[in-house]
């Protein structure tokens, strides 16, 4: 699972081919042993949490990024290698 983006303590990855369990184009995030998978459509929560603030960043990140995001999201359900995004603090 590649880690597409690092900002603030949080880790962004995507998974190749991960199709079948949220059925959306999605991310994971993961910050200090806790994490979230969340819509790239709309940065909704589809699994786990997040801290309330490590969460704000995530869903404000997705929107600056959404078409890159889903982009890089056909890539990886198509088993290449997805590009990297800059975080909010580049």
């Amino acid at each position: 699972m590649p880690t597409i983006s690092m900002f603030y303590g949080i880790l962004i990855r995507m998974f190749y081919r991960d199709i079948e369990k949220h059925r959306l184009p999605h991310i994971h995030a993961e910050y200090q042993g806790k994490s979230a998978v969340y819509s790239i459509l709309d940065g909704a929560v589809l699994a786990g949490e997040l801290p309330p603030n490590k969460h704000k960043l995530v869903v404000a990140w997705i929107e600056i990024h959404q078409e890159n995001l889903q982009a890089d999201w056909v890539l990886a359900v198509n088993g290449s290698i997805p590009f990297t995004i800059k975080g909010l603090d580049q």
